[in-house]
């Protein structure tokens, strides 16, 4: 091993003495390569996604909450209803109860004025029968007075008028939105403005909201906004058969309804001062009995007309004459109502197919085909509507 290892130290040994002694020069070549067409390389970088709204997600969005509106809307309209129902039931019974109390208070008043007249009783018992009649007559006056001031029978009419228009609206507010194709806000103004419209022509409260019950003019009932005429009306064309009709149902059915309304208005008016004068008669005349004045006509007044006072009661508000004043009011109403929506839609000029769509429920609300509104306006004695 000593051998092997002297023998490879003696090459090594050489190499160092000859690269210190005579270093050799050896070239040194390097070259480097530049490419002609520099490539960048490319950079993989990943920026969030914005979120990008198109029109028509802008028209679906406000459509939804269209549609959502016009649901709330419906939805009230339901509950108008069933409160205005309750209502009309309500006022219903207070007609009846009232009805049958002030005939009951006045029939037991006048019974009582007859027996104060009867000398064989006593001073004592003629007394109390005379103070009893006359205050049961003044607490019936009263009553009679309010009564006949707020009509039950006309207030529950009112009520039932307006849970049917409610009814009608939400009818139209759902059917509307199963049939048409886009729904837009302007479909919820008018669906509000309709609300809004029979809350005012309909009032819940008495107090200081109670509807005139003795007008002095007589006028359709109005629940809809009423847009103003335009002077000028400009390119509207108005088919014959429609126009006739509209102009039937204005000259006759408006104007036998308000008619009918004034009527019964005046009747309504006599019998409500009637009744409470002949019961305040009746009273003063009770207190009299067996005073030396005026003898027996005090009883004759007290005793007949407390049952004269009954009888006007009865006719009164048994039967409901403020109730049917309320009904010619409202079909007079119900029919300017229609002929003002003809009007509305011979201006819009629409296609014959929704043209016949609307002869079709022109028709049905008068009770008629389609095919008789033509000779509707050659008519003279003929009204339009054929349900009231």
């Amino acid at each position: 091993m000593a051998m092997a290892a002297t023998t490879m130290k003696q090459p090594l040994k050489n190499f160092m003495s000859i690269s210190s002694s005579s270093p050799c020069k050896v070239p040194l070549h390097a070259s480097l390569h530049i490419p002609t067409n520099p490539r960048p390389q490319p950079t993989h970088l990943s920026l969030p996604k914005l979120p990008t709204t198109s029109t028509d997600d802008l028209i679906k969005t406000s459509e939804s909450a269209a549609i959502a509106k016009l649901y709330a809307v419906a939805d009230t309209a339901a509950d108008r209803a069933e409160m205005h129902s309750n209502i009309a039931q309500q006022r219903n019974n207070w007609n009846s109860l009232l009805l049958n109390s002030i005939n009951s208070i006045t029939l037991s008043a006048s019974a009582m004025a007859g027996l104060a007249s009867i000398p064989a009783i006593g001073p004592e018992p003629r007394l109390a029968f005379r103070v009893s009649s006359a205050l049961l007559y003044g607490a019936t006056t009263a009553l009679m007075v309010a009564v006949n001031k707020i009509q039950p029978s006309q207030l529950a009419e009112e009520q039932r008028n307006a849970a049917r228009l409610f009814k009608e609206l939400e009818n139209d507010v759902r059917t509307g939105i199963a049939l048409q194709r886009t729904v837009a806000n302007s479909d919820v103004g008018r669906a509000v403005e309709r609300v809004l419209a029979i809350d005012v022509a309909y009032p819940l409260a008495l107090l200081g909201a109670m509807l005139d019950k003795f007008p002095e003019r007589v006028e359709p009932a109005v629940w809809w906004r009423q847009k103003p005429k335009p002077s000028v009306k400009v390119g509207r064309t108005e088919p014959s058969v429609m126009a006739g009709v509209r102009e039937v149902i204005e000259r006759k059915d408006v104007a036998d309804y308000v008619r009918l309304g004034e009527v019964v208005l005046r009747v309504n008016k006599v019998l409500a001062v009637l009744g409470p004068v002949l019961c305040g008669a009746a009273a003063v005349a009770a207190g009299l009995i067996g005073s030396p004045v005026h003898g027996v006509w005090n009883v004759l007044v007290a005793v007949v007309g407390g049952a004269l006072a009954t009888v006007v009661n009865t006719v009164e508000h048994g039967g409901q004459v403020g109730m049917v004043f309320e009904m010619y009011r409202n079909c007079g109403g119900y029919y300017r109502r229609l002929g003002e929506s003809i009007e509305e839609k011979m201006e819009a000029n629409n296609n014959n197919d929704d043209r016949e769509l609307f002869e079709l429920k022109v028709g049905l609300q008068l009770g008629r085909r389609v095919s008789e509104l033509e000779g509707l306006a050659e008519a003279e004695n003929e009204f339009a509507g054929k349900l009231f």
